[in-house]
């Protein structure tokens, strides 16, 4: 795309509203695009280089030479990432850019040192050498440069995953199967779905094949009593609804009445009729407590730092602070004990987060166990071999970007003896 000085301008102007990092990136371009009313061409210009500058930020601030404001983030992502060479964007420079960017562009990776190499700030790189070596730290922060793929779930209330890909097919919508998960699919390229056949008719919804592959670790019967602990917007509760065939109990629990507003479309799209949300105001409220001691399956996705998601959330990375991990891990020590409760004897939890740092992962597990004998550790692996899943695990579900082509996960499968 041509780089003239309006859509230069556009990007600065939105670098400069989103890279204070008050509010999330995507929701806060989202108004910014509201607020402008731009054309489909120039919102993806846009969309994409401020994303790429929040994915390789930390390289570019060395690039800018000390001076990393808007304009030279900008001009130094499109002629390092953007793919633009001088020539082309030589019209929009100011006097003096030029040799500069020429240098911006010959700034390496390999000469840094390994937080930048990874675009990961320091204290998250020291957290993750507690449970990895550097070379795998470096993968890891690589591939969470990429952009994610879009994932898709088939509802299996309403279609055959067979089904979807032919009708993909037809729209020339390149899909394949996901590798691991027997529901999902796998799309080439980012597309509009919301007003697609498939997802109108509530055939399909959009989720990470490893947030997929929680549900077939809780692996809800059709007559169970089941929890969806912290539900969000409600894309899990509707996965385990699936697999339940509809059938039984399913409560979907969450403090936020907004995100489980949004479940509502959702759920009405999906055909799932199994379904209770219930708006809790903490973790130990009354309406919790009324329901101790029934369930059969729990699902425990914790609120954490999300920093497994950093290929479709690169702000998270410096959204977070060694604090805020305190006051999450605490939350989650909470949470997952307050949900605990809720089973009866035989019953499974699967404690889950998208984060790949131990203190939000197994430590909080480990620390449960100590203080729960009732309970045990089923190892995540021998699960995933009996729902027919081709992926070697042992005690725990940790999925890696750079191995798995997923979002970063963990769970852990514990039943109540």
């Amino acid at each position: 795309m041509l780089i003239t000085e309006y859509r230069l301008d556009l990007v600065i102007l939105a670098l400069r509203t989103i890279l204070p990092l008050q509010h999330p990136a995507d929701t806060a371009l989202r108004y910014f695009f509201k607020n402008e009313r731009i054309g489909s061409k120039d919102r993806a210009l846009v969309a994409e280089t401020v994303f790429g500058v929040l994915r390789h930020r930390m390289l570019l601030e060395i690039a800018c030479e000390g001076n990393p404001t808007p304009r030279r983030m900008a001009l130094a992502f499109m002629v390092r990432f953007g793919g633009y060479n001088l020539r082309e964007i030589e019209p929009v420079l100011k006097r003096d850019e030029k040799d500069w960017l020429a240098t911006a562009k010959g700034t390496r990776y390999e000469d840094q040192p390994l937080p930048v190499q990874a675009e990961l700030p320091d204290w998250i790189v020291e957290k993750m050498r507690q449970s990895y070596a550097d070379d795998e730290i470096l993968a890891m922060g690589r591939a969470m440069q990429q952009a994610a793929p879009l994932d898709l779930r088939v509802n299996t209330l309403k279609a055959r995953r067979e089904e979807v890909l032919e009708e993909l097919q037809k729209q020339n919508i390149a899909a394949t199967e996901t590798p691991y998960s027997p529901i999902g699919i796998r799309l080439k390229e980012k597309i509009p779905l919301d007003r697609n056949a498939l997802f109108e008719s509530g055939r399909i919804e959009v989720q990470d094949e490893g947030s997929q592959l929680l549900g077939f670790l809780l692996a809800p019967r059709r007559n169970d009593m089941a929890a969806d602990f912290c539900a969000g917007a409600g894309g899990k509760t509707l996965m385990l609804s699936a697999l339940m065939n509809s059938q039984g109990r399913l409560y979907a629990m969450d403090i936020s009445e907004k995100r489980l507003a949004n479940l509502k479309p959702r759920l009405k799209r999906s055909g799932a009729s199994n379904i209770q949300p219930i708006l809790i105001a903490h973790e130990n409220d009354l309406k919790v407590k009324r329901l101790a001691g029934k369930m059969d399956r729990v699902l425990v996705d914790a609120p954490c730092s999300g920093l497994g998601t950093l290929r479709r959330n690169p702000d998270l990375k410096f959204r977070q602070s060694e604090k805020s991990m305190e006051e999450l891990n605490q939350k989650q020590a909470a949470i997952l004990n307050s949900a605990s409760r809720l089973l009866k004897k035989g019953g499974r939890l699967v404690y889950a987060t998208c984060s790949i740092l131990i203190d939000e992962n197994q430590r909080i597990v480990e620390a449960f166990l100590a203080s729960h004998p009732e309970f045990v550790l089923r190892p995540a692996g021998e699960i995933l071999q009996q729902q027919k899943i081709p992926l070697e695990m042992g005690d725990y579900l940790e999925l890696k970007p750079h191995l798995h082509a997923t979002d970063g996960f963990f769970a852990a499968v514990m039943e109540r003896a």
